[in-house]
């Protein structure tokens, strides 16, 4: 799949998300917006309504989405068989897609009414889904191959060039301004913060202050704008390897503590909704069949 492609497939994703959620909203808002004991005078009650056509056809398609994104994900991580059938990133992309819509749907199902069992239900799914966006955030941190591998400390380390060689090969630069240049790109030891947010403010800023610094070297050696332009793509790619290595063992540890938070609330999830569909069977609710 081209990046254009990619971007076409991540685009039309994204906007069946946001125009089911938007055309239900529209057609459903006078009636989700009354209080319950007023929603059976509603115009819209017998088909929005948990057991009603469209309410329970939202919990029925909902429920799939969630389901089938969940175990065709797991499907294509755990057989190799399945790893022709395209890049990881692309099913975890799709398995994101449903599990994002599904919950939608699960929400217009309830006809935003919670009580009982499946609240808990719902509260579960809320978790996993506000829990996979945090485990999205983690994915993302952590260095992959173009498949979708997680590349190990080994092969993060093999990516840096050097620098050295390559600015004194490909640009005349004196000894001094080289080992400058060097010397603003290697990765400093920091003093370590408690707090999170203060040591990420901390890397940005020193990342910037090298930048800053190269700039002034490369304007003092007269270099010109596609010269300059070369040269600090270089150093950011450095700059940027250097937080990969950082951070890479950070982020794999955290995304196994993160699996430990989404995995039991999926599972709660599951069962309950397993629960809430064999009773509403058994108490002979149907759909449209």
């Amino acid at each position: 799949m081209s990046v254009a492609v990619h971007r076409i497939y991540l685009a039309v994703l994204s906007l069946i998300v946001i125009l089911t959620t938007c055309a239900i909203g529209y057609y459903g808002f006078t009636y989700y917006q009354l209080p319950i004991e007023e929603r059976f005078f509603n115009d819209g009650h017998e088909l929005l309504k948990p057991s009603g056509d469209f309410g329970h056809g939202f919990g029925i398609l909902g429920t799939l989405f969630m389901i089938i994104g969940v175990f065709i994900y797991m499907a294509r991580k755990r057989f190799r068989s399945w790893s022709r059938l395209g890049k990881l990133k692309y099913w975890l992309e799709f398995h994101i897609f449903l599990c994002t819509l599904g919950p939608i749907l699960v929400l217009f199902h309830t006809s935003m009414k919670f009580g009982g069992l499946v609240s808990v239900s719902f509260w579960s799914m809320v978790a996993v889904f506000l829990s996979g966006v945090i485990g999205r955030f983690i994915y993302i941190q952590i260095p992959r191959t173009i498949e979708g591998r997680e590349l190990t400390l080994s092969e993060v380390r093999s990516q840096k060039q050097d620098l050295g060689v390559v600015l004194k090969q490909g640009y005349s630069l004196d000894e001094t301004s080289l080992n400058h240049i060097i010397d603003f790109t290697r990765k400093k030891i920091e003093i370590y913060h408690k707090n999170l947010i203060v040591r990420i403010i901390v890397k940005y800023r020193n990342d910037l202050r090298a930048i800053s610094n190269v700039k002034d070297v490369l304007k003092k050696n007269n270099f010109t704008k596609p010269q300059k332009r070369a040269v600090m793509q270089l150093i950011q790619g450095e700059i940027s390897i250097n937080r990969k290595i950082e951070r890479l063992t950070t982020m794999q540890n955290l995304f196994k503590y993160w699996h430990v938070v989404h995995l039991p609330f999926a599972f709660v999830m599951l069962i309950i909704m397993i629960i809430h569909v064999v009773v509403t069977l058994t108490f002979g609710y149907r759909w449209i069949f």
